[in-house]
């Protein structure tokens, strides 16, 4: 008579000894990449738009990196991307107060109480800003905007240099705005030590991945 098969005494979840444990193997970390773009004017910081708009995918084809902060839609300049969570973290996150520095074309003629109202801080409809760096520019040798700023005829348009260091939303042309000189156009030139010096519109280049 035969005998019934031996219920296993081993634990649920326990795999017989015959059977060999898999090893799944790690992909080494991906080498930091830190990119500076030229973001042309229209442009969104994103790699996808489900409208058709204009976006970083047709400039930048780098597989994993992400801004490292926003610049507006209407915004030119320069925009940092990144693969690193920790350095895209140091950049966008405003507790570091990085320096940021734009180039700002107003309308109507900058006096001096303008400027001493941004580099005290203005009132926005959020708060009260940091106090800002704001000095008057000569026009300075960009690229045309495509399309051409709108003037209007009977106001002259000057330009400025304001150095701030928070990331409010829109928060340059907010702060011009209730000082009385609404901005035309709006180009950001550096982010602490990096800037766009040599970058063409709609150019990037690669630097070192360290703050």
């Amino acid at each position: 008579m035969s005998r019934p098969p031996r219920p296993d005494s081993r634990r649920p979840g326990v795999k017989p000894p015959h059977v060999a444990a898999r090893r799944v193997a790690k992909a080494p970390p991906a080498e930091p990449k830190l990119i500076l773009f030229n973001k042309p004017f229209d442009v969104l910081t994103q790699f996808s738009d489900e409208g058709g708009r204009a976006t970083l995918k047709d400039f930048i084809d780098i597989p994993g990196i992400y801004p490292a902060g926003r610049l507006d839609r209407d915004s030119e300049g320069l925009l940092l991307l990144t693969n690193d969570g920790q350095l895209q973290a140091r950049i966008a996150d405003p507790k570091h107060k990085l320096a940021k520095t734009y180039w700002v074309q107003v309308e109507g003629e900058p006096t001096e109480e303008h400027l001493q109202r941004l580099r005290a801080g203005v009132e926005l409809n959020d708060g009260m800003t940091l106090p800002a760096e704001a000095r008057r520019l000569d026009e300075p040798a960009l690229w045309p905007r495509n399309p051409p700023v709108r003037f209007r005829k009977n106001l002259p348009t000057y330009w400025l240099e304001l150095v701030i260091r928070e990331g409010r939303n829109r928060q340059v042309r907010r702060m011009t705005a209730a000082v009385g000189l609404p901005t035309l156009r709006l180009v950001r030139v550096k982010i602490g030590d990096w800037s766009i010096e040599g970058l063409g519109q709609g150019q990037y280049r690669e630097v070192p991945a360290r703050l």
